[in-house]
């Protein structure tokens, strides 16, 4: 009769640590299910891109440039100093 007991109880031990490791697995699971973005998700909206600069075209070369680095000279613009005294 212990012996019948001690295999119900070796059994039961058993399938109790089993069970209770599947549990940890799907909650790790889940968690990490949580944690990764949705891949059928709408994609997120993309940041405001500030407004452009105004370019410019060289009157020498005809290269166009942001107007913040316009170098006037006899009325007209130009992409460098350079090409302002030429």
């Amino acid at each position: 009769m212990t012996r019948v007991l001690f295999w119900l109880a070796l059994v039961f031990l058993v399938l109790f640590a089993i069970r209770s490791k599947l549990r940890g697995m799907q909650q790790r699971a889940r968690a990490q299910q949580q944690q990764r973005p949705n891949p059928y998700a709408p994609p997120a909206r993309p940041q405001e891109l500030p407004d452009a600069e105004l370019m410019l075209c060289c009157a020498h070369c005809g290269v166009y440039y942001p107007a913040s680095e316009n170098v006037q000279a006899k009325g007209h613009d130009y992409c460098s100093h350079a090409h302002a005294t030429l």
